[in-house]
């Protein structure tokens, strides 16, 4: 696997350092541009977060998370190479409080039973496979969220977002020319 191009972490204690990303296929690195709009809405929601990146890929989000303050970051990843490249990049930036496996997400979602939740989770999976619902549906089965905990989701520009329980909703979201993407709440509506 040759190393084809690097993500920019955009802000914070790491901003403007380039990371290397491998070239894997169904690999999508969120964007500059995307990563600077959905930061700019967690701006106030970040600090001290517990972070979950469901299919980390580049890593870029949980990266840049951590730069802007995140108490903790989860990666869980199953591509061995790229493990490989998300472990380099940890050492890179020298940060302790980030947590990198090499699993089938859903699988870990399933059978991980240490009763983690998160204060954020980023879910952006393979394209064309299907995983965001199944995703959702065991976030909340096995209680990886709680009612002040936020999802962001990317996906194909074209798709719906997913079923969620009930007063959960999308309250930031926006399109570009393949992907939409979105964050979810808990709301209270009376």
């Amino acid at each position: 696997m040759s190393k084809t191009g690097s993500v920019r972490i955009i802000g914070g204690d790491f901003r403007g350092r380039k990371l290397p990303v491998l070239n894997i296929e169904g690999l999508r690195p969120t964007s500059d541009r995307v990563r600077e709009t959905l930061f700019n809405w967690l701006q106030f929601d970040i600090v001290n977060a517990s972070c979950l990146d469901v299919f980390a890929g580049s890593g870029s989000l949980g990266f840049e998370s951590l730069s802007r303050g995140a108490k903790s970051v989860v990666m869980l990843e199953s591509d061995r190479s790229n493990i490989n490249q998300l472990e380099k990049n940890k050492a890179l930036l020298e940060v302790d409080n980030l947590n990198i496996y090499q699993v089938d997400s859903m699988q870990w979602l399933n059978t991980n039973n240490n009763n983690q939740s998160f204060d954020l989770v980023f879910i952006d999976p393979p394209f064309k496979q299907g995983l965001m619902a199944t995703v959702i549906e065991r976030l909340f089965n096995e209680q990886r969220v709680h009612k002040d905990s936020m999802l962001y989701l990317e996906q194909e520009k074209n798709l719906e977002w997913p079923n969620f329980p009930e007063n959960w909703s999308c309250f930031k979201e926006k399109t570009t020319s393949q992907v939409r993407y979105g964050l979810f709440k808990y709301q209270n509506v009376k």
